[in-house]
C-alpha cells in the first residue's frame, strides 16, 4: 500500500485555508459568548457554518480535495462543535444530557478514524448525513443565541428540543458512519486473504 505524503500546497487550498478560518473563529467565539456579547457570537459563529458549508462543495468544484483536509475539517466541526457544547450548556445546563450524546458521538467516532488509520485505511470523508447534523446543529445554536441576544427570550425546553433534534441526527450520522467502518474493515480482511 502506497503511503501517502502530505504537500505543502495542500495548506494553501482555498478549503483548507477556509478550514483555518473556522478554527480560529473558536477563540472570539467563545469570549464573545462568555462576555455575554451574543450578537458577535452568533455573528462569528455563522461565518464557521459557512465557512463549513463552502469548503466542501469548493474543494470538489475546484478539484481542491486533499488528504490535510480531509484530516483538518472533521477536527476543525469537532473543536468547533466542543466550543459551542460547553457555551451553550454554561448558557443553558438543562442541556448536559444531550451535550453528553453529542460528545459521546464525536468521541466514537475519533477513535474508529484513528482505527482505520492505524489498519492503513483512509476515514471516510464527511456524507451528507455528517452535513447536516452540523447545519442542524448550528441552526439549532444560533436560533438559541439569537433569541436571547436580541429578544431576552430564554426557554430551556426549546434549547432541549432543538438540541434533541440535533442529537438524533447526530446519532442517525453516526450509525451510517459506523456502517461504512464494518465495510472498510471487512475490506482490508478480504484484502489480507488475497
Amino acid at each position: 500500500m502506497e503511503k501517502k505524503t502530505i504537500k505543502i500546497s495542500d495548506f494553501f487550498t482555498i478549503p483548507n485555508l477556509l478550514t483555518y478560518l473556522r478554527i480560529i473563529l473558536i477563540v472570539p467565539f467563545v469570549i464573545y459568548f462568555l462576555k455575554q456579547k451574543y450578537i458577535l457570537a452568533m455573528i462569528l459563529i455563522g461565518i464557521s457554518a459557512l465557512s463549513d458549508c463552502c469548503d466542501g462543495f469548493i474543494a470538489r468544484k475546484f478539484n481542491q480535495v486533499t488528504d490535510l483536509g480531509k484530516l483538518l475539517d472533521p477536527i476543525a466541526d469537532k473543536l468547533t462543535l466542543l466550543a459551542v457544547m460547553v457555551c451553550i450548556t454554561i448558557y443553558t445546563p438543562i442541556i448536559l444530557p444531550v451535550m453528553i450524546i453529542l460528545v459521546a458521538k464525536d468521541i466514537i467516532m475519533l477513535i474508529g478514524g484513528t482505527r482505520l488509520l492505524k489498519k492503513g485505511l483512509t476515514p471516510p470523508a464527511a456524507k451528507w448525513y455528517g452535513k447536516i447534523g452540523t447545519i442542524v446543529f448550528y441552526f439549532s445554536v444560533i436560533l438559541i443565541v439569537f433569541l436571547k441576544a436580541v429578544f431576552g427570550y430564554e426557554n430551556a425546553v426549546l434549547s432541549l428540543t432543538l438540541l434533541s433534534i440535533t442529537a438524533l441526527v447526530m446519532i442517525y450520522a453516526l450509525v451510517q458512519y459506523y456502517l461504512i467502518y464494518l465495510q472498510l474493515i471487512k475490506g482490508k480482511k478480504e484484502e489480507l486473504k488475497k
